[in-house]
This record gives structure tokens, C-alpha cells and sequence, in this order.
């Protein structure tokens, strides 16, 4: 068999008809040239992505948030656009997708109704930001950093890390905690609780020592130290401080805070107090009872 045969026999065997769309006709070559085409789209839109988000738009003042949902939607605008020219450079009939068009709107009607969802809201959020990538965030239990918007869900990269997948459309739908939305300045809240008879001048110059020693607390705004009430067993102070540093780990900055404000009431002996319960007998007669049996 010489060489013009199996090419031949190879040009018959993918000329074969599997189905007809409308007035095309659907062959195995069709749909090797649409398979093949599809991944090198893909392919390329990955690549225009990352040369937006990486390169192109580094040079601009975006900051990361912007640059990643610009090479998204650019993305997805030129798998659109690819998409149709695939078809209608392998000789399908935009016009007998209408059927096709109609299918799948009913599938979006009974089956896919959280995809779509989801797919929306995360167009919603990479146009109107309200999250983007590098901002920290609080979503009903979980709390971390945003690591990737995609189309059908977010990555929240928390302290241990570990990636929580969150569908977007619960960005949409549930209050979310934006720690960063709009710069990196968070207000910690320290409570701390004196006994009664302490110099709560002394207690309130203490508190604000412990947060201007520490170099994680911006001066400005300045630290406040507030009387916030009589409890039952403690005056109840809460020292309030600004920070740029930790928020990923807010846990740290009250621990160091706590541990200075200890170390300074022990060294001018302010009482840190624990709850106590007074127990007052009335006076009068007090019977007892021996229910001991005789032996």
C-alpha cells in the first residue's frame, strides 16, 4: 500500500458522517479540529491572562485585585470570541445552535441553576470588587486571605493554611467581613478588668504604655484606653489600638499586648481580680439533725 492510498483511506475514515446540525454536517474531522482547537484556545487564554496580570499591567498603578480581574474578564471575552470562530471556521452554522441555545437554557432552568448562579456572581464581583485578591476576609466561619476569584468560586487562604473553596455566589448573597476593602488600617480592642480600690489614672497611663512599646501599634491614630463600666468584680477597662501589620495573625497583637499589660500592672501592683461570691448567713437558729442509727 503505498503512501497517496492511506492517506486516502485516512481522509475517507475521518470524512465520515456522525450527525447532521441544521444544514453542516458533522464528521470525526470535525470534531478532531474543534477538540484540538478548544485546548489551544484554552491554552492561549491562560497565556493572555497571565501576561496581563504578570506583565502588561505591571507597569500601570493596578494594584494586584484590579490586574487579576482585568486578565479574567479579558480572558473570558477571548474564549467568547475564540469559541465562535472555532465554529464557523469548522463550518458549523451559528444559526442551528439556536436548538442547542434552547437545551441548554432549559438545563440552566432545572440542573444548573447553582453553576449559572455562581458563574454571575462572580462576573458581579470581579466588576463591582466588592472582594479582590489580597484582601482579607470574614465568611460566616471562615477567615483568611483571597487568593483567586474564578468563575465559579473563590479561594480563602486561612492562617493554617488551608484553601476553603467558597462558591461566589455567597459573596453575593451573605455579609462579608472586607478587613482591607479600602486600606490596611484594622482597630484591635483589648479588654482587660482591674480590681475595685485600683488608681484607674495609673491604669489608664499602663495601658497606653503597653501600646505605644509595642512596634506593631501605629501612632497615629493614637491608642485610647476607655473606662467602659462597674463590672461585679473588676473595673472594666478595653484598650484600643490601630495596626497595619497584623492582620493576618490578630491573635499575635493581643497576645503581645496582653502580655505587656500583665508584666506592667504586676510591676506597679495593680490587681488583675477574678470573679468572688460573697456568702452572708442570717442570723437565727440554725437546727441540726443526727439521722445516724443507734448501733
Amino acid at each position: 500500500m503505498d503512501i497517496q492510498t492511506l492517506l486516502s483511506r485516512i481522509k475517507s475514515f475521518l470524512d465520515y458522517p456522525l450527525a447532521k446540525l441544521g444544514d453542516t454536517q458533522i464528521t470525526l474531522w470535525t470534531l478532531v479540529y474543534f477538540v484540538v482547537l478548544l485546548l489551544l484556545l484554552f491554552y492561549l487564554a491562560g497565556m493572555l491572562r497571565r501576561w496581563l496580570v504578570e506583565k502588561a499591567l505591571v507597569k500601570t498603578r493596578l494594584e494586584i485585585g484590579a490586574r487579576q480581574a482585568v486578565g479574567s474578564i479579558t480572558r473570558y471575552v477571548f474564549l467568547l470570541v475564540g469559541l465562535l470562530a472555532i465554529l464557523q471556521s469548522a463550518g458549523v452554522n451559528l444559526t442551528a445552535l439556536n436548538v442547542i441555545a434552547g437545551a441548554v437554557g432549559i438545563g440552566v432552568g432545572f440542573g444548573l441553576q447553582n453553576i449559572a448562579n455562581n458563574f454571575i456572581s462572580g462576573v458581579i464581583i470581579l466588576f463591582e470588587r466588592p472582594i479582590k485578591v489580597g484582601d482579607r476576609i470574614v465568611i460566616g466561619e471562615v477567615e483568611g486571605d483571597v487568593t483567586e476569584i474564578g468563575a465559579r468560586s473563590t479561594t480563602v487562604l486561612t492562617n493554617d493554611n488551608i484553601a476553603i473553596i467558597v462558591p461566589n455566589s455567597k459573596f453575593i448573597t451573605e455579609n462579608i467581613v472586607n478587613l482591607k476593602y479600602k486600606d490596611d488600617i484594622v482597630r484591635f480592642k483589648v479588654p482587660v478588668g482591674v480590681a475595685y480600690g485600683s488608681d484607674i489614672r495609673l491604669v489608664e497611663k499602663l495601658l497606653l504604655q503597653a501600646a505605644q512599646e509595642n512596634t506593631d501599634v501605629l501612632d497615629n491614630p493614637k491608642p485610647v484606653a476607655q473606662f467602659m463600666a462597674f463590672g461585679d468584680s473588676a473595673l472594666q477597662f478595653e484598650l484600643r489600638v490601630w495596626s497595619t501589620t497584623l492582620l493576618h495573625s490578630s491573635d499575635n497583637l493581643v497576645s503581645a499586648l496582653n502580655f505587656a499589660i500583665h508584666d506592667l500592672f504586676k510591676a506597679h501592683g495593680i490587681e488583675i481580680p477574678f470573679p468572688q461570691r460573697d456568702l452572708h448567713i442570717r442570723s437565727g437558729a440554725v437546727e441540726l439533725k443526727n439521722n445516724a442509727q443507734p448501733v
